[in-house]
Order: C-alpha cells, then sequence, then structure tokens
C-alpha cells in the first residue's frame, strides 16, 4: 500500500478515527483515551503506534508521575480530512491542526 491508502484505511477505522477526534483540542495520555473510549489500553496503544507513524499525531509533551513513569500526552496535527474518490487514485487532503 501507499500512504494514501493507509491513511485512508486509518481514517475509515472507528476507533483510530476516535482517537484522532478526541484528541483534536486537548492532548491526552494513553490511558486517558482507554477510560474515555472505552477502548482497550493494548488497542489504544496499537492503533497510536500506527497514527504517529502516518503523522496524523503526534507526541505533545512527556509527563513524569510521582512514581518516576514516563507518559506521552498525545495530540491530533490534523483537525479536518477530506477523501476525494477520482481516477486513478483517491486523494487525501488535511487540515493541520
Amino acid at each position: 500500500y501507499d500512504i494514501t491508502q493507509k491513511v485512508i484505511m486509518a481514517l475509515a477505522d472507528a476507533e483510530s478515527r476516535a482517537i484522532i477526534f478526541s484528541i483534536v483540542h486537548k492532548g491526552k495520555t494513553a490511558g486517558d483515551l482507554s477510560h474515555a473510549l472505552k477502548i482497550p489500553l493494548s488497542s489504544v496503544y496499537k492503533k497510536l503506534i500506527d497514527l504517529e507513524y502516518l503523522t496524523l499525531i503526534e507526541v505533545e509533551k512527556y509527563l513524569i508521575s510521582d512514581k518516576g513513569r514516563r507518559f506521552k500526552i498525545y495530540r491530533s496535527r490534523i483537525n479536518k480530512a477530506e477523501i476525494i474518490i477520482k481516477k486513478p487514485e483517491p486523494v487525501v487532503l488535511l487540515s493541520a491542526n
């Protein structure tokens, strides 16, 4: 697959979309996303890795807990996506967040 096809697949996935939508305005940790969206934490981590690879999300900052654990705060890099279906290939237009 080319990158356009992978982005389309990610945007078509309900869990990936829910994650992107929930971090457009404010960054969240994987645990926050799992709790708020009722998605298993392992699934959230997998989706976050995929979305970060596609540069649809980014690590906004790191937090250190009182116990020394490091948490990533994820934020969407897009606030709008359009998929235009035309021959020979679909076009994906993304608006920066």
